[in-house]
Order: structure tokens, then C-alpha cells, then sequence
């Protein structure tokens, strides 16, 4: 073998390693440098969530999440202000005063809300963490009372909520759907995790 050919190889075989140097060096750090930031469950346990709300209609619900947890923001109808003074009686704690899920105090009303139109609740049973589905049909239904007015049931052990999310006396629920901190940016810009100033 003469010199050039020897100095052909050896710059190949150079080459070669050094590539595979570079993408064993990229591959490790990637994930090295990833790691410095939050992760997605990191940013969602205490980052305040904004929605916008111009699209929902009354009568409609839309889902956020929020520190892990399924946040509802229904519009309610006219008629489903109305039920609320219908279910004032039968329900466990009207006017939100139990504390183990405190009510911010700008909900504690008959609508639990800022605007009676808009509830704001997490999703979630106050029982044993099960999600509630909707059932905003008023009338006889399976598994609900036949003066139904709408509302919400957990499937799970039978708990019932008014479409303001408070428990229906005797029921396993403990208390009402829990309603988050959250304010309003504009009229149709909602802010949850943060309180109203």
C-alpha cells in the first residue's frame, strides 16, 4: 500500500467515528437538556388555564383541565336558573357553606357562579372521585327522581347534583362538585386558578 491510500482509509475510518461520535453525543443529549425543563404535568399543577367562552351556547358545556382535574364551564338556559329555586329545598348544603371543598365566596349564591349563566366546577364526585355525567333533560329518567329537574349523576354510588352542582340530600356524596378559583378576563375570556380581584 503506498501513502495515499493509506491516508484515503484512515481519514474514512475518522470520518466514520467521528459521526458516530456526534449522534451518540446528540443522542444523549437530548434528553440531558429535556430535562431541564417542566414537564407537561409540572406546567398543569399550578398554571391558571384561559378559555375562551364565545362558542358555548346555552344549554351546552365545554371541558378544560386544570391541575390535572376536568374543569366544567356550562351555560345554562333561562329554565335551568329557574330549577335552582325548585331544587333549593332538596339539596344538602344550599348555599355552599361546608368546608371541606371550600366554595370561593363570590359562588356561595343559589347559581354558585359569577354570572348566573356560567357555572364553573370540577368535574369531579366529592364521594370517591368518580366523573358525573350530564343529565340536563328534565323529567323521569333511570336513576333519577321523576320531578327531575337536570343536573348531573355519578354513575358510580347513585350521587345526584342540581345543574349548580350541589348534592342532593341523601346521597353518598359528601358535598358539592367543588367550584375552582377563576375570574373573568373580559365577558367571554375565563381565567381558572386564579380569583376574581
Amino acid at each position: 500500500m503506498n501513502q495515499p491510500e493509506v491516508d484515503k482509509e484512515r481519514r474514512t475510518w475518522v470520518a466514520i467515528a467521528c459521526g458516530a461520535g456526534a449522534v451518540g453525543g446528540i443522542a444523549t443529549a437530548v434528553p440531558f437538556v429535556a430535562s431541564f425543563t417542566p414537564s407537561e404535568r409540572a406546567r398543569a399543577a399550578g398554571a391558571a388555564v384561559e378559555v375562551d367562552i364565545s362558542g358555548l351556547r346555552p344549554g351546552e358545556k365545554l371541558t378544560v383541565e386544570w391541575r390535572g382535574k376536568p374543569v366544567w364551564i356550562v351555560r345554562r338556559t333561562p329554565e335551568q336558573l329557574e330549577s335552582l329555586k325548585h331544587t333549593e329545598s332538596q339539596v344538602a348544603d344550599p348555599n355552599s357553606q361546608r368546608t371541606a371543598y371550600p366554595t370561593p365566596e363570590y359562588a356561595r349564591n343559589q347559581h354558585r357562579s359569577i354570572k348566573p349563566e356560567v357555572l364553573v366546577a370540577v368535574g369531579i364526585c366529592s364521594h370517591l372521585g368518580c366523573s358525573p355525567v350530564d343529565k340536563f333533560a328534565p323529567g323521569a329518567q333511570p336513576s333519577l327522581p321523576d320531578d327531575w329537574a337536570g343536573g348531573f349523576l355519578c354513575p358510580c354510588h347513585g350521587s345526584t347534583f342540581d345543574i349548580a352542582g350541589r348534592v342532593f340530600k341523601n346521597k353518598p356524596a359528601p358535598d358539592n362538585l367543588e367550584v375552582p378559583p377563576h375570574k373573568y378576563l373580559s365577558d367571554n375570556r375565563l381565567l381558572i386558578g386564579e380569583d376574581k380581584a
